[in-house]
């Protein structure tokens, strides 16, 4: 088990943690100095090669009533333009999973964060050349938003990790109001994509926060007005990420980073206009 908030129990399902692409490009704003400011502020965030080491995990939540996936992955047998993540075979997402005691079958929502191919992958796999749901008893919930946007610009990634779930009416569109009981509920982060959430853990007077992909890198606390390439609207993207800031920051919310170097929890603290991150 990662952590306990009040009574949720959190897991981490972790798929892959490795080099991603170089930082100059990933943080195309940040300047020609991002490589030394991320490994001041990040130790080991950067290799040799410059790429940016992301983890790809998703957390697994286990409160008394419900069992929650939020964020699958990659996936395997997947279509992607990555070619470290394009028709991958590994066991390890689902080994993470009966880890913690947990099998498809028990899953019963999978939060959805946002609709990118590195966090809808498990949705889906291949049996007998057909996908089908991975979890064959669990709500899926999709920012509504997404749903859309990813028809038109990910045909492959919503043929092969959405298309299969809607066809067999286990979706939900889901908007920042939505709640799972009294413990898990959503934070609007939109502008990484335009239904962008994040997810906020409640139980007995203690609280934590799921980024999703609303902030990448801890140094991005320091500095919230980089641009990250893969932003939909990257100013959007920027109020998204100081509003995030700024509510863990004043809340005191243990925040869980989803591409946050590993262990990927922490805390986030003012710091004069900007942030500071503060890591367990």
């Amino acid at each position: 088990m990662l952590c306990k908030i009040g009574e949720v129990e959190v897991w981490r399902v972790l798929e892959m943690n490795g080099p991603f692409r170089e930082a100059e490009m990933l943080f195309p704003t940040a300047g020609p100095d991002v490589v030394r400011i991320m490994n001041e502020l990040a130790p080991g965030q950067v290799d040799a090669a410059g790429r940016v080491i992301l983890p790809v995990q998703g957390f697994l939540l286990k409160t008394g009533t419900h069992v929650v996936l939020v964020d699958a992955c990659v996936g395997n047998d997947k279509t992607n333009s990555f070619p470290d993540w394009h028709k991958r075979d590994s066991g390890r997402f689902l080994a993470a999973l009966e880890a913690s005691g947990t099998a498809p079958e028990d899953v019963d929502y999978v939060m959805c964060t946002h609709l990118h191919t590195d966090h809808i992958g498990w949705n889906t796999r291949l049996v007998d050349g057909r996908w089908v749901p991975t979890f064959p008893n669990a709500r899926y919930l999709m920012p509504g938003a997404d749903l859309l946007f990813l028809e038109e610009v990910g045909p492959d990634v919503y043929r092969e990790s959405v298309l299969p779930v809607v066809e067999v009416g286990q979706v939900d569109e889901v908007g920042s109001d939505f709640a799972i009981g009294d413990e898990i509920s959503l934070i609007p982060t939109p502008g990484h994509t335009p239904g962008h959430v994040s997810v906020r853990i409640q139980s007995q007077g203690v609280e934590a926060v799921i980024t999703g992909d609303a902030i990448h890198t801890t140094p991005q606390c320091t500095y919230p007005d980089w641009h990250f390439v893969y932003d939909a609207d990257k100013e959007e993207a920027v109020a998204a990420r100081r509003h995030l800031l700024e509510t863990v920051a004043d809340s005191g919310a243990k925040v869980l980073g989803t591409h946050f170097l590993l262990p990927s929890t922490g805390r986030v603290v003012r710091k004069g206009d900007a942030f500071a991150w503060d890591a367990d």
